[in-house]
């Protein structure tokens, strides 16, 4: 067989086809970010190729439809040349988008949105250059069901709604990069009819009422992920005051909530002053919390500056939730595997809250959570699927292992150093369980191979002394 000697069109569809694929497509040119960041139990859940540095949400709410009407403002700083990326986004309608003022094409497929630039904004499109987006929606947003049953996203209360993101409920009701790997500064915005009160995270910026319906502005400053995004619609009865040392501290409560809550709110104040002793300072300028009725959800959530909880809290909650705002929300997790240095710390701040208040030493809280054999059912720092992530090892097993490295250390003001330490190097940062474990061993000088094999990773209890 002889071989063919090519022809001039062969060649020019070569041609064509190698201008096509270096960008020449009327698009941006570039590459697409990743759908999904390879989270080890949501493989889809963010985004790839940039990082988000600030949200601006305005959400008209009609909680007597169970609709909403929402405008998403998101600036970006690309992390490679984008011809494309993408934002989580479950169950809402998507009228809209530009990038860069310039209209974009939207495709929607389940819970993503691709989102393709105009030609003409490609140099914002490149490597560190900073491009914002803008997403106008509407719907009816959805509650979501957890792996473990747990309901989260858009959550219909008794007299308005309640939004709680953990771990990927956020994408209910505004579009993101829904992984906690990915940090920013948040505005939000909610118009309610009067007199419902719309609630959030951060500082109350702004009120303003025409017609009937009020716009509450609320701006987080610090650094927050996005699951621990709220917003809390409902009859409120709210109060503002600062701690001495000037953190403002702004609580709404449900009236049925308001009697059973008042004392226990009242200790906001002295718990941070006592978690500062000995995790550091508070890392955020602002506190409080939400209370709604109970049966309006069926747990706590430790959402930025203010923790929702489903009813009045006893003291022992209010520990544990004010603590993940060290714990979880200023440190917090790269991925969902580590979700243990938020509830292990978290619970262990409750044991010594009880030594410190209630005389329960902390070994006695130790020996408790040793023999509770829900404790040991998986290692905390290697949960076996998604539905295990809020289980008992999580907390009681990540309690434990943070009590062991106390022993180890074998002196209390080096160990309650060492966690200040932790706070201090990873503010408003993300940090991983090899980020942790090196730390320790770097700041101790010892090789606690023993203690983590035994205590974090082990898949069997090992003996209580050694």
């Amino acid at each position: 067989m002889n071989p063919r000697t090519p022809t001039a069109a062969p060649l020019l569809l070569a041609l064509a086809l190698a201008l096509l694929g270096s960008g020449c497509t009327g698009g941006v040119e570039g590459t697409p970010g990743a759908v999904g960041v390879r989270d080890p139990y949501f493989p889809g859940l963010g985004n790839g190729g940039y990082d988000v540095t600030h949200y601006g949400l305005k959400l008209d709410v009609d909680p007597a439809a169970g609709r909403l009407r929402g405008t998403a403002t998101i600036t970006a700083r690309a992390t490679q040349h984008l011809s494309a990326f993408h934002l989580d986004l479950a169950g809402l309608d998507v009228q809209s988008a530009t990038v860069e003022g310039e209209p974009a094409a939207v495709n929607r497929a389940g819970k993503e949105l691709t989102i393709r630039p105009d030609a003409s904004v490609d140099d914002r499109m490149r490597e560190g250059r900073t491009f914002t987006t803008v997403v106008r929606y509407s719907g009816s947003p959805k509650t979501v069901t957890d792996a473990d049953g747990e309901e989260e996203g858009w959550l219909r209360t008794a007299d308005g709604s309640v939004a709680l993101g953990e771990p990927t409920g956020s994408m209910a009701w505004f579009p993101g990069n829904h992984h906690p790997g990915d940090k920013a500064a948040y505005d939000i915005e909610v118009t309610v009819p009067d007199p419902l009160k719309a609630i959030s995270n951060g500082q109350l910026v702004a009120r303003r009422t025409e017609g009937g319906r009020t716009a509450y502005h609320w701006r987080t400053t610090e650094p927050m992920a996005s699951y621990l995004a709220t917003v809390a619609v409902g009859r409120f009865t709210t109060e503002q005051a600062r701690t001495p040392d000037g953190i403002r501290l702004f609580t709404a409560v449900d009236p049925a909530s308001a009697a059973a809550s008042e004392d226990v709110l009242a200790e906001i104040p002295a718990v941070l002053a006592w978690s500062r002793a000995r995790f550091g300072p508070y890392p955020f300028t602002s506190a409080g919390a939400i209370v709604e009725r109970a049966g309006d959800s069926t747990y706590a959530l430790e959402t930025q500056n203010r923790p929702v909880f489903p009813g009045p809290p006893d003291t022992g909650l209010l520990v544990h939730e004010l603590a993940h705002q060290w714990f979880g929300n200023s440190v917090t997790p790269k991925t969902w595997r580590d979700m243990w240095l938020n509830e292990g710390f978290a619970t262990y701040a409750e044991w010594l809250w009880a030594a410190d208040h209630d005389g329960v030493p902390v070994g006695e809280s130790f020996d408790e959570a040793y023999e509770d054999d829900a404790n040991w059912a998986f290692p905390p720092a290697s949960p076996p699927a998604a539905l295990d992530l809020s289980d008992p090892p999580v907390y009681g097993r990540g309690a434990m292992v943070v009590h062991r490295i106390r022993l180890a250390i074998d002196d209390d003001r080096a160990f309650f150093a060492l966690v200040r330490g932790w706070t201090e190097k990873y503010r408003h940062a993300n940090a991983s369980t090899d980020d942790f474990t090196a730390y320790v061993e770097e700041k101790t000088g010892q090789d606690l191979t023993g203690l983590w094999d035994a205590w974090l990773y082990g898949g069997s209890r090992p003996a209580r002394e050694g």
